[in-house]
């Protein structure tokens, strides 16, 4: 079956077309690790040509200099599409956004990380020089299919450069953090939801010369409580030792594959060896869906809380409500673990126990399973605009804290 979406390019009109067996179409889903219901959302402007350049005149209709006022966050964009969002954005804020190539992926694609900050002037004279600032960075999916958590991603990056006037600016943050946003941690996945599977989930790698199957689970592979025989999703009151037990052995095949050891996923390697290199780092949000829950570590254990549990909590609990606070949308907060199910491998918790970052958050955005993994495109700007709040209290927050501290050594 072909589900066409009408592209308007310029002065022509093409269309991408989705190939999507029947036997494909399942009914809605409660849980993320269920079978998603086939509600196609709004693609971007899709071409059958390598890159907006080749388009005169198209990148500039997305109008990035206002936040409010851009056309960009209105659908949701294929790879190339994103490239060039981040190169305009270079373009047009030089002095406050910087690309880094943090490595290749599976199939040999460029990650890039986009760096978002600006020299503080310390005098008052007009002068700037260099301070050191708190470091906050942001991961888009590292599961493909979950295109609102780019389109997040990218929506905050472009809040960061907006004018401080704009409603939902994070701009006057750049004077207290630097922030690193790495909006596509999957791209080889991510370009596959786009030409062949929808709702496909792991990276793309090629994991042995005998498996009939591909790809990692990124959000498995991790360097912190990893495990061969990880838990699957379960939704039950199974104590931990009963679930020890009923752990299958690593199916190749499986969505929620971990990978023969941890960092074997490129991507995964990659984002952490760039973790290594930023300083001061204070901050981390893992953007995901769906769900709309806000949690903190640990994900591989129910049993065990973080020693930061308490001002980690009391941040997230003020995060929800500044969530709540622009359309009214309700998130939970808790443990990863409690919130969602067990999981080794986390991304989460390997940002506090390893990363030793304090406010370390996987974040589920919208919604809670009315159309899953397939938001419409409508509510990207909505979800952005509410994640620009939830940035905007997490970094005042954590800056009081900060400072708190600080006094408190000296």
């Amino acid at each position: 079956m072909l589900w066409p979406w009408a592209v308007c390019l310029s002065s022509a009109t093409r269309i991408y077309a989705l190939s999507v067996p029947v036997n494909d179409l399942r009914p809605a889903f409660s849980h993320p690790d269920q079978q998603p219901q086939l509600l196609l959302p709004s693609a971007g402007s899709v071409t059958l040509s390598h890159h907006l350049g080749d388009v005169p005149g198209l990148s500039g209709q997305w109008n990035l200099s206002s936040l409010s006022n851009s056309t960009y966050h209105s659908v949701y964009h294929p790879l190339y599409e994103i490239e060039d969002f981040m190169g305009e954005m270079t373009r047009a804020y030089p002095n406050l956004v910087q690309l880094v190539n943090i490595g290749h992926t599976g199939e040999g694609r460029e990650m890039v990380a986009m760096k978002l900050s600006k020299e503080v002037d310390l005098s008052g004279a007009g002068s700037s020089s260099s301070v050191k600032k708190a470091g906050f960075v942001i991961t888009g999916a590292q599961h493909a299919r979950e295109w609102i958590a780019v389109s997040t991603a990218l929506y905050l990056a472009h809040a960061l450069v907006a004018d401080a006037s704009e409603e939902f600016a994070l701009s006057t943050w750049l004077d207290y953090f630097d922030f690193y946003i790495i909006p596509v941690p999957n791209p080889d996945g991510y370009i596959y939801t786009w030409e062949t599977d929808r709702f496909w989930y792991k990276n793309r790698q090629n994991i042995g010369p005998a498996e009939r199957c591909t790809g990692i689970d990124m959000n498995r592979n991790w360097g912190h409580k990893w495990k061969s025989k990880s838990h699957l999703p379960a939704y039950t009151n199974a104590t931990e030792e009963s679930a020890s037990e009923q752990r299958p052995n690593p199916d190749p095949c499986s969505p929620w594959y971990p990978g023969h050891r941890p960092f074997e996923a490129p991507e995964v390697n990659n984002i952490a060896n760039y973790i290594t290199t930023l300083p001061s780092l204070k901050a981390f949000v893992d953007l995901r869906s769906y769900g709309q829950m806000l949690s903190v570590p640990f994900a591989y254990s129910c049993k065990k809380n973080p020693k930061d549990a308490e001002d980690q909590m009391e941040a997230a609990l003020g995060a929800v409500n500044a969530i709540k606070q622009v359309h009214g949308t309700v998130f939970t907060s808790g443990s990863l673990c409690e919130q969602l199910y067990k999981a080794s491998g986390n991304v989460v918790d390997y940002m506090y126990a390893k990363a030793g970052i304090k406010y370390s958050y996987s974040v589920h955005l919208r919604d809670t399973g009315t159309y899953g993994f397939s938001l419409p495109a409508e509510w990207i700007r909505p979800v952005g605009e509410e994640s620009a709040n939830m940035i905007r209290f997490l970094a005042s927050f954590i800056s009081k804290k900060v400072k708190s501290e600080s006094r408190t050594v000296v």
